[in-house]
């Protein structure tokens, strides 16, 4: 019989950002996550026993904050949670992360919850119910002057595509950088695209946009839309393609997954921060997903994110002194299945 998962890890609390760190902003959105850990999810009219239940904090643009806070950005959360417990609860954790809340309202009626069957696979099925997200139509007062003070915009679009839209024309206005996630996937407006700096989907997300299944392939179709694009792979690591340059592969530390939740998120926040120290973007890529690779051997969302000594420390001993890097163009084992060896990771500073 398979443990119920343990508690989280005790993490030290989060340290004030140095006065040079990178300044992030995060548009999106807030859930309390309510997890259920099983060992095969339930299939359409089946129902299965779960061995454990745990309610933790969540919501992509919550969790790219939280991931970026710990990786040592200075973060400002907008969004919007609800005038309930779970809105209280939402709040806390951001602070106590480290992440800014000036921006985060709170609107009458119920806070976004994400239902998430976890299986032993670290498999994953979530249904969100938006709640106090769909309010997030536009930006309130004080919005914009909270991300034309950041050096980069994250999106996802878990809040209405009106209040994406409107953080990232103001982010663009203003020479912030834009990075959005393209999820949950669905077909993008041309105004989107056009503000949009790097555009960060996995390979079903990929999918969506081009209508192609090869990562290569839709990674080229996305460069017509935007100038930077990464397709995440999962196991495999991610796929950096910018205009006028060979596709870089860069591998992922191969580790035993326990809950997948926010390594998309953990991937998303650590990279803006890496980057946002002006490194380049491959040695920026092997760091996130350092930090991704952590994330995934613990349960939980927000709480499975490491802090910046935990993955400093992993991407040391993932270098190994031998300095790898990812690989340029399309390689023979780099079709869909990819790379799943562990290859080396520099540590951003």
């Amino acid at each position: 019989m398979t443990p119920t998962p343990p508690p989280p890890p005790a993490a030290p609390d989060t340290p004030s950002p140095s006065p040079d760190a990178p300044s992030v902003a995060v548009l999106g959105s807030t859930n309390m996550d309510l997890v259920a850990y099983v060992a095969t999810a339930p299939r359409r009219g089946e129902t299965v026993t779960g061995r454990a239940f745990r309610t933790v904090p969540g919501g992509k643009g919550a969790n790219q904050a939280v991931a970026a806070a710990r990786s040592g950005g200075s973060v400002a959360m907008i969004g919007a949670v609800g005038r309930d417990d779970f809105g209280l609860r939402l709040r806390d954790a951001l602070t106590g992360a480290g992440v800014g809340t000036d921006g985060l309202r709170t609107v009458d009626g119920e806070s976004g919850t994400a239902h998430i069957v976890v299986d032993d696979d670290g498999g994953n099925a979530i249904v969100v119910v938006p709640g106090a997200n769909g309010t997030v139509d536009g930006l309130a007062d004080g919005d914009e002057e909270r991300i034309a003070a950041a050096g980069a915009l994250l999106l996802q679009l878990e809040i209405p595509l009106a209040g994406v839209l409107a953080g990232a024309r103001a982010a663009h206005d203003h020479g912030v950088r834009v990075v959005l996630t393209p999820a949950p996937a669905q077909p993008l407006p041309p105004e989107l695209l056009a503000v949009t700096d790097l555009l960060v989907p996995n390979e079903h997300e990929a999918a969506v946009l081009t209508g192609k299944s090869d990562p290569y392939d839709a990674a080229d179709a996305l460069l017509a839309l935007v100038p930077e694009v990464v397709v995440t792979l999962g196991a495999r690591g991610s796929l950096y393609a910018v205009r006028d340059a060979d596709p870089v592969l860069v591998p992922a530390p191969r580790v035993k997954a326990e809950d997948t939740t926010a390594a998309g998120d953990t991937f998303v926040g650590a990279l803006a921060v890496a980057s946002g120290e002006g490194h380049a973007m491959p040695e920026a890529l092997e760091w996130a997903s350092a930090a991704a690779a952590l994330s995934v051997q613990r349960p939980g969302a927000s709480a499975s994110m490491p802090h910046r000594t935990e993955t400093d420390a992993f991407a040391a001993s993932l270098h190994g002194g031998h300095g790898q890097h990812g690989h340029h163009g399309r390689h023979q084992d780099d079709g869909p299945h990819g790379n799943h060896g562990t290859h080396g990771s520099r540590t951003p500073r």
